[in-house]
């Protein structure tokens, strides 16, 4: 499983064509609230269950893609967050989770 393309959809979504001919739609700011980096997991694990992360617009805007080696993409986001890395099986589940909600 490997992106032929990705897009950005109007600033707000993230669209990949995969391989095997499957298209995919993920919301920028699902995926930053998602972020797997350490500082991210460590953050989230200090809120309790009720907590809603809100984000300002930089925060959610993304500002370049980059491929990491032919497993990831590093998203650079607007406000200079940017140590998180997507392994494309991570994009692909996390796609298929979404839609399955």
């Amino acid at each position: 499983m490997f992106p032929i393309k990705i897009k950005l959809i109007e600033k707000k979504k993230l669209l990949i064509d995969w391989d095997d001919g499957k298209e995919d739609l993920i919301d920028l700011k699902e995926l930053r609230k998602n972020c797997l980096c350490a500082t991210c997991l460590s953050e989230r694990d200090k809120q309790s269950k009720m907590y809603i992360p809100l984000f300002a617009e930089n925060q959610i805007t993304i500002k370049s893609i980059d491929q990491v080696g032919n497993y990831a993409i590093q998203i650079n986001w607007n406000d200079g967050h940017n140590s998180g890395i997507y392994e494309y099986t991570f994009l692909k589940n996390y796609s298929l989770k979404t839609a399955a909600q």
